[in-house]
């Protein structure tokens, strides 16, 4: 069993410790936040948008860590699950990776670029696992799609179109704070990138046109992913404009050469429609609860312990890529240009 010491009791660190108690391969055995009242026990407070909000929780079995120092010092951790805020994930990330722990940090990696290289390099140097916690491709959704376009049963990958909409964040001071997050065109629209990296690689070059918010951060945008000739034609939509009545929502339609994957949460169940003119509705592995993908990906991050060996889902470098993505990105809908991705 795989022993886990999370750091940060937000929404996520909320998440992640519902979705370990599910696991197979690993537990929290260990949590620390500078919050005496959440130590406690006491997280009524925190809520997010979507899952079960916070409640009375007994963690009488858990060591407790008001110190993240201390925890890191505690031999008993296989493994730092970092939930802070993004502009914290670098920090604590080397600190677990010199401290001889492996790491597995929520999304994204880091809040720009180079802590990412930084993360990368220390894990290499340390010779220790740096594990990226993004879920979209655990969600039931997105794991069909994700086999379907990297194993080729449907033929090449010809196309696709994404979509990622949420109102305006606010279930906490950080995740409003875009100097905390990179604002929704990192901390939204990474999930995306990732995704699209997965499924079809880095782009060349992208193009983006979008709305820039009060407080200077990107608040929504639309991005074509340029391959080059020979495509695939990849294109994104991803923000946080609509009002606070439009549920979140995200989904995509994949075209393939020999079938069209449509998907849209709380409106279009996953769909294949075939070459015949015929559609079907596959069954899904994962069900229907809200935390199934978090408690897959926290049992894969336990399955790299024990082998030594990052996930591919899980691979720091492919959330580093995300990341520069999202930046990209932005610099295209500052400038009102294509961008190269690789400068």
């Amino acid at each position: 069993m795989v022993r886990i010491g999370l750091i940060g009791i937000g929404f996520m660190g909320m998440i992640h410790y519902l979705a370990a108690r599910k696991a197979s391969g690993a537990q929290v055995t260990a949590l620390c936040s500078r919050d005496a009242k959440k130590l406690a026990g006491d997280w009524r407070g925190v809520r997010g948008n979507f899952g079960p909000p916070g409640e009375q929780m007994d963690l009488g079995a858990v060591k407790r860590y008001p110190r993240f120092e201390d925890m890191l010092a505690d031999p008993d951790i296989d493994l730092i699950d970092v939930c802070s805020p993004t502009h914290l994930h670098a920090d604590m990330a080397l600190a677990a990776l010199k401290a001889g722990k492996h790491v597995l940090v929520e999304k994204a990696i880091a809040i720009d670029p180079e802590q990412a290289d930084a993360m990368l390099r220390t894990a290499a140097d340390a010779k220790r696992l740096l594990m990226v916690a993004h879920v979209l491709p655990f969600v039931p959704e997105f794991a069909f799609a994700a086999t379907a376009v990297r194993g080729g049963e449907y033929g090449k990958l010809l196309g696709a179109h994404f979509k990622r909409v949420i109102s305006r964040p606010d279930w906490s001071a950080d995740i409003g704070d875009a100097a905390k997050t990179g604002g929704p065109a990192v901390d939204l629209h990474i999930h995306d990138t990732h995704f699209i990296g997965l499924i079809a690689g880095v782009p060349a070059k992208v193009f983006s046109s979008g709305l820039i918010g009060k407080d200077g951060a990107v608040d929504y945008l639309t991005t074509q992913y340029l391959y080059g000739p020979g495509g695939p034609a990849v294109s994104c939509s991803s923000g946080a404009t609509a009002m606070k009545g439009r549920p979140f929502v995200h989904g995509y339609e994949i075209y393939l050469e020999k079938a069209t994957l449509v998907y849209e949460s709380g409106t279009t169940p996953l769909t294949v429609y075939l070459e015949d003119g015929q559609s079907e509705q596959p069954a899904l592995a994962g069900g229907d609860d809200p935390l199934g993908g978090f408690t897959a990906e926290i049992d894969a991050a336990a399955e790299g312990v024990r082998t030594s060996k990052a996930p591919d889902l899980l691979s720091g470098k492919l959330a580093r890529d995300a990341l520069v993505l999202c930046f990209r990105e932005i610099a295209s809908v500052r400038t009102g240009k294509a961008v190269a991705v690789q400068e």
